[in-house]
């Protein structure tokens, strides 16, 4: 069977002030009319019944998430008492699959990306199931073909197609951190690289004996978890353990290690939104390069992208390439050249005791 694992533990700090602790990116309606996350579990469809998706997240985002999620068993919406990356993560999700579903296939996505069509996105997973069906200890991952020379990806080095599928799939020759811009470059140039979209789908037990061969210290931790799951000790061993591990994300522990790896084309529209910026591509912009979000009124004003609530207009009046975000208790105006530094900003409230603010 099909399981999904959707990881949902981001805290967004590049979104302040929209993103906020209790009420991160992922919870936000950054695109429509729905939240992230929400839009991540319908663009399953009938892939995964409700009972057989997992939902991964920081312990103080469960209730919220529930409350967004009311068709999703609580009992499968997992708050990790510490921030541990991706590896024990996707771990602890593979040994619950297993216990009720011994050969049990996995699909592994983030909570916070724009995907389209859905129809495209479910019958590509439908394609990996089928590649990973064929040979059960293979690893498939999706790249996206880039668009430019970006800096903010990793990237994931393709070599030998595979012969009769009905996707485009290769070999993986290796995975690349995130480069510098000449190096970049020579990816992009090369037409032999993909982005690396972060979403995975293969057998339990094959990421778990992967696990247990490369991070064995993670995997007996990950595994006496399990063993208390459903019990009175479940919390406190929960706590115990996850917090002994030493965070590592699946590329590291996993990917670049592992023999039998495939990249699939991405045959689907995919945008990670990972900053205000990623509104324009989204949303679209006037005839001045302007993207507005909320009542909005733009005098002379060129390459702006403004957020605001509904009831509370925004003016700009002879601004140039700034980001103005305002929400009831918080209002950011930056320069869209030092967009990264949002971050310092985060962190400036965090060393000011204004956490009331994060």
């Amino acid at each position: 069977m099909l399981h999904a694992i959707i990881m949902a533990g981001g805290s967004g700090t590049r979104f302040w002030p929209a993103s906020r602790n209790q009420q991160p990116k992922q919870l936000l309606q950054m695109t429509g009319e729905t939240s992230m996350i929400q839009a991540t579990c319908h663009r399953l469809g009938d892939l995964v019944p409700s009972e057989q998706l997992y939902i991964f997240t920081a312990k103080h985002l469960v209730q919220p998430i529930s409350e967004q999620l009311p068709k999703v068993p609580k009992n499968s919406i997992v708050g990790e008492p510490h921030k541990r990356d991706t590896a024990p993560c996707i771990g602890l999700a593979a040994l619950l699959v297993q216990k009720s579903d011994p050969d049990g296939t996995m699909v592994v996505m983030p909570s916070d990306h724009v995907i389209s069509p859905e129809s495209v996105f479910r019958e590509s997973i439908e394609a990996a199931v089928a590649l990973v069906d064929a040979k059960p200890e293979r690893l498939v991952t999706f790249g996206i073909p880039p668009t430019y020379a970006a800096e903010t990806f990793g990237y994931i080095e393709r070599g030998t197609p595979l012969d009769s599928t009905s996707i485009k799939a290769y070999d993986v020759v290796r995975f690349r951190e995130k480069p510098k811009g000449k190096v970049a470059q020579e990816y992009f140039d090369s037409g032999n690289f993909y982005w690396n979209a972060g979403i995975f789908i293969w057998k339990a037990k094959t990421v778990l004996d992967a696990l247990k061969k490369n991070e064995p210290e993670m995997f007996a931790h990950l595994e006496a978890i399990a063993d208390s799951w459903g019990t009175d000790q479940q919390d406190e061993i929960f706590d115990q353990e996850f917090g002994a591990i030493q965070g590592k994300s699946i590329d590291y522990a996993v990917m670049e290690h592992h023999e039998e790896i495939v990249v699939v084309e991405a045959p689907f529209n995919w945008d990670d939104v990972g900053n205000w910026q990623s509104m324009s591509r989204l949303h679209g912009q006037d005839d001045c390069g302007n993207t507005h979000l909320g009542d909005v009124l733009a005098i002379d004003s060129n390459g702006c992208i403004v957020r605001g609530e509904n009831g509370h207009l925004i003016v700009t009046l002879g601004t140039q390439e700034l980001i103005i975000v305002h929400t009831p208790d918080a209002t950011l105006v930056a320069d869209k050249a030092r967009e990264e530094d949002i971050r310092k900003v985060v962190k400036k409230l965090e060393e000011g005791g204004l956490r009331h603010l994060l």
